[in-house]
């Protein structure tokens, strides 16, 4: 058996669910345990008592976990304080489900096309899958927050894979701030140190994994037989970073921040219905629960972001139009 986990309050739910339910139209069986990170997130899980879906409350979750508390006292925000759940997270499912040969962390914003199971295949015998960012030549100073990206990342339930685990959660409980220090960035800059200090850490090969804004542009886009590749591999999973909903009801992508053009087969085969199913799921849950605030933005820790004059924000949406960066789900 193998597991998967995540996190999303009740702003991010659609976009957990959207992934969550593509996960499991490839993989029916599939065990996805969720991490409510507030109540109004854990009451609508265990109303929509999704199949394979185990909700947990976050003061089930916190509960009895000093080392835990320690670092939620300590200063950090909340989106920090979020990051530093990931390895918790993981941890906890390899104790409440010990049968699980395999757990795996999911981010909430990505969405399945086909069965991950060539991951696992490549995986073999490995105790740890961990997937590079695969950015293009003139984009890899952003390694700086990472060479691997935590979208994804397997642990396998034996010496090599809980010692990693549990090696990730003293760090991040440390420190886990959204900033670069000293190599060290958030949740996702420890990565850089597991094939390092870890026997049976695995780099994944296969380019249709985790195809996202930061690495489409480094790899040739085709659809055959009504399968899209990325160079000769099918895409699995696609991450869908950044995208934010604009009041005409389009979608602005993170293409432009990685200067990756979003190309048709993309734009049509990907972008296109994900948003239908993102929308469709939002309208459902807001139909039976009310409206849903917007997440809110994100802010790096140190940056005073200044609002722009409303003759910039115009341009630049006009800019982004033109380049293509801005998609209609229908």
């Amino acid at each position: 058996m193998r597991a998967y986990c995540t996190y999303f309050d009740h702003r991010y739910l659609a976009k957990g669910l959207t992934m969550i339910r593509s996960l499991r139209r490839h993989v029916p069986d599939a065990q996805i345990w969720v991490l409510c990170l507030d109540d109004r997130a854990y009451e609508m899980m265990v109303s929509l008592a999704e199949p394979g879906v185990r909700a947990i409350a976050l003061a089930d979750f916190e509960a009895g976990d000093a080392a835990l508390a320690k670092a939620k006292a300590d200063g950090r925000g909340r989106v920090e304080y979020i990051f530093t759940l990931t390895p918790s997270l993981v941890r906890y499912v390899i104790r409440a489900a010990p049968e699980a040969a395999i757990v795996t962390y999911l981010d909430g914003d990505l969405w399945f096309v086909a069965d991950p199971e060539p991951v696992y295949r490549e995986m073999g015998a490995a105790s740890v899958v961990i997937i590079e960012h695969g950015y293009v030549p003139e984009m890899k100073h952003l390694e700086i927050t990472g060479i691997y990206n935590v979208g994804w990342v397997s642990f396998r339930n034996d010496a090599n894979g809980t010692a990693c685990v549990e090696w990730w959660r003293e760090r991040t409980n440390e420190w886990c701030l959204d900033c670069v220090d000293a190599g060290r960035f958030a949740d996702q800059g420890y990565l850089n140190q597991f094939p390092q200090l870890f026997a049976g850490v695995h780099a994944l090969a296969h380019r249709g994994a985790n195809l996202a804004p930061w690495n489409v542009a480094a790899r040739t886009i085709s659809s055959r037989g009504g399968v899209l590749y990325a160079d000769e591999d099918p895409v699995l999973f696609f991450h869908f970073h950044g995208v934010k909903r604009m009041k005409t009801g389009e979608y602005l992508t993170a293409h432009g921040a990685y200067k990756a053009p979003l190309v048709p087969l993309v734009r049509d085969l990907l972008y296109r219905p994900y948003l239908r199913e993102v929308s469709s799921i939002t309208r459902e849950v807001e139909a039976r629960f009310g409206a849903i605030e917007p997440v809110p933005e994100r802010k790096l820790r140190g940056h005073k972001a200044k609002r722009p004059s409303r003759l910039k924000e115009t341009l630049k949406t006009a800019l982004n139009r033109w380049r293509g960066y801005i998609v209609a789900p229908d």
